[in-house]
């Protein structure tokens, strides 16, 4: 599985960053994965420009975190990607 960051990637400017949260459900629920950081800040738009077409490819949109299982499901945002790790422990 890959995990989509921005490039704070696991561990963001605090602990409350969504990527660092999205990556710490993971961890603690014992996942593997990949970790693919991808260009652009959602306050600074404008560094988006052109960084973030396999995101959107993926999810229909440019937010991270993406999260894409082995079988090519796709889990998109933070909460999400929490109660995913939450109901499937590896």
């Amino acid at each position: 599985m890959t995990l989509y960051t921005c490039g704070q990637t696991t561990h963001g400017a605090a602990a409350g960053h969504p990527c660092a949260r999205a990556a710490r459900a993971l961890d603690q629920a014992g996942h593997r994965y990949e970790l693919e950081p991808v260009g652009g800040y959602k306050l600074l738009p404008w560094t988006r420009r052109g960084q973030r077409g396999k995101i959107r490819e993926l999810s229909g949109q440019e937010d991270v975190p993406v999260l894409v299982l082995d079988g090519g499901e796709v889990v998109a945002g933070t909460r999400s990607i929490i109660d995913w790790a939450k109901s499937n422990p590896a």
